[in-house]
């Protein structure tokens, strides 16, 4: 039996790995091997590495990890988990089956893009979701957002920060609230209506075609895509979660069933109402939760309870 077996091998699920290995615990970290930002050739905003390639990232990790030989990473997916704080049992894609007193989910979520030809070839490359990740890179571009309803601010805020010719496509019919559509005017945001029938093109020349025969040539796309929690392990050991399915943890890192832990993007304070998915506060939600989890597994060590 491990000590702790942290599911995802992301910035959050390598950086709790590391805490651990460092404090001479047995663990085993398994990675599926598909992160949420593999199509994007930069990540940003992790100080050191701006700039950098995401899998140089999770290369290094691994490679660090290594030094420690308590912790093992394993490629392939788990598939069920259940058990309780002390005895977690954890069923692998391949048939195997793993135990560890605990649990720490570091699982991701997945984007799920609007089905218009041509985005989801380009997602993570010409079509980008976050003006942090990318936007300084689209600063004084002509631009356009892919959205309705509240997530139509997303073009009020590219147009504040980054262009000052922005195209809303709403897809079809806007269902903008009032104070978005106000939003939209002060910054000058024309806003079309007309149903999407493809995207073309790459970064820096491509063109969205509408349904009524018209095109938009524009430089780059912005998207936010509705995200889904990567697995289902968390629900199925009973672990509470929020409305946008993502794990509800506490400030130490602690979901709501007792040995299991989640940090990164599918883990949130319900006082949040999302989660920050960055790399850097990915990495920190590691550290974080894997530090506490330590404690966790000290005093369960101890012949008496601490108060």
């Amino acid at each position: 039996m491990y000590e702790v077996i942290v599911v995802g091998g992301g910035p959050a699920g390598l950086s709790a790995a590391l805490v651990l290995g460092r404090q001479r615990r047995s663990v085993l970290v398994v990675d599926a091997g598909r992160p949420r930002n593999a199509p994007a050739a930069e990540m940003h905003m992790y100080l050191g590495r701006d700039g950098g390639a995401p899998s140089r990232l999770l290369a290094d990790g691994r490679a660090e990890l290594a030094a420690y030989p308590t912790v093992e990473v394993r490629p392939g997916r788990v598939v069920a988990a259940e058990g309780e704080s002390g005895g977690f049992a954890l069923t692998l894609e391949d048939g195997s089956r793993e135990q560890a007193a605990r649990l720490l989910l570091a699982c991701g979520v997945v984007d799920e893009p609007a089905d218009i030809p041509g985005l989801a070839e380009r997602w993570g490359k010409s079509v980008v979701h976050c003006p942090f990740c990318h936007g300084y890179e689209t600063n004084g571009k002509v631009l356009a957002v892919i959205g309705n309803g509240p997530e139509a601010m997303l073009a009020a805020y590219v147009a504040d920060r980054y262009s000052p010719d922005v195209v809303l496509c709403t897809n079809g019919p806007a269902e903008i609230p009032e104070p978005v559509t106000a939003a939209l005017k002060a910054r000058g945001v024309t806003v079309n209506e007309t149903p999407l029938t493809a995207l073309e093109g790459e970064l820096g020349a491509l063109t969205l075609r509408f349904s009524d025969g018209t095109a938009l040539a524009r430089e780059a796309v912005y998207h936010r895509a509705p995200t889904r929690p990567n697995t289902e392990l968390a629900a199925q050991v009973g672990c509470a979660l929020l409305p946008d399915g993502c794990v509800e943890v506490d400030e130490y890192g602690r979901a709501s069933v007792a040995g299991v832990y989640a940090a990164g993007d599918a883990a949130h304070l319900k006082a949040v109402p999302e989660p920050v998915t960055l790399v850097g506060p990915s990495a920190a939600d590691g550290v974080r939760a894997a530090v506490w989890l330590e404690q966790d597994l000290f005093r369960a060590g101890l012949p008496v309870e601490l108060g």
